[in-house]
């Protein structure tokens, strides 16, 4: 079964590879990527083949693609949200909180953590994440590109161990 949320026929799901055109096209229209210089060439040879090794999810919505997150299992005992990423035309609309929560959800059934970057410019992103309780770890200055950071997020549900 797959899930659903409570607006009338959205769903998360994993992605498809018909689904590459549509991602790449969210992805080209968006910042911070466009700010940092990601291209459909790039996007197209990170799509394909689909990333491997990672949960890769689509948020559809009236039978259209609207958001994508990729994870990678078993980082720094959680995992880590590689990217998440809504469709500009879907924004506002509560459909990145629902893609995270699912993410969420997934991860806290089996770790304790959930790691996520941003960029040290994304002020949007930034209070996205603040207001779904994460916390900023640290900068890693000059990561993708010269002269910006991208900033370590992390949510928990608690310590990797118990005493």
């Amino acid at each position: 079964m797959q899930p659903t949320d409570e607006r009338p026929h959205t769903l998360i799901r994993e992605m498809r590879p018909e689904d590459r055109d549509a991602v790449v096209a969210i992805l080209t229209s968006s910042d911070p990527w466009k700010r940092l210089g990601f291209t459909a060439v790039d996007w197209g040879r990170i799509f394909s083949p689909l990333p491997v090794g990672r949960d890769t999810f689509v948020l559809e919505g009236e039978g259209l693609v609207l958001g994508i997150a990729i994870v990678r299992r078993k980082f720094l005992f959680g995992d880590y949200l590689e990217l998440l990423g809504i469709s500009p035309t879907a924004t506002g609309r509560g459909f990145g909180s629902r893609l995270l929560s699912h993410i969420e959800s997934l991860t806290f059934a089996r770790a304790p953590n959930l790691f996520a970057c941003v960029s040290d410019f994304n002020d949007g992103a930034r209070a996205f994440y603040r207001k779904q309780g994460y916390k900023e770890i640290g900068p890693m200055p000059n990561f993708l590109i010269p002269g910006y950071a991208e900033i370590l997020l992390r949510k928990t549900s608690g310590p990797a161990k118990t005493m």
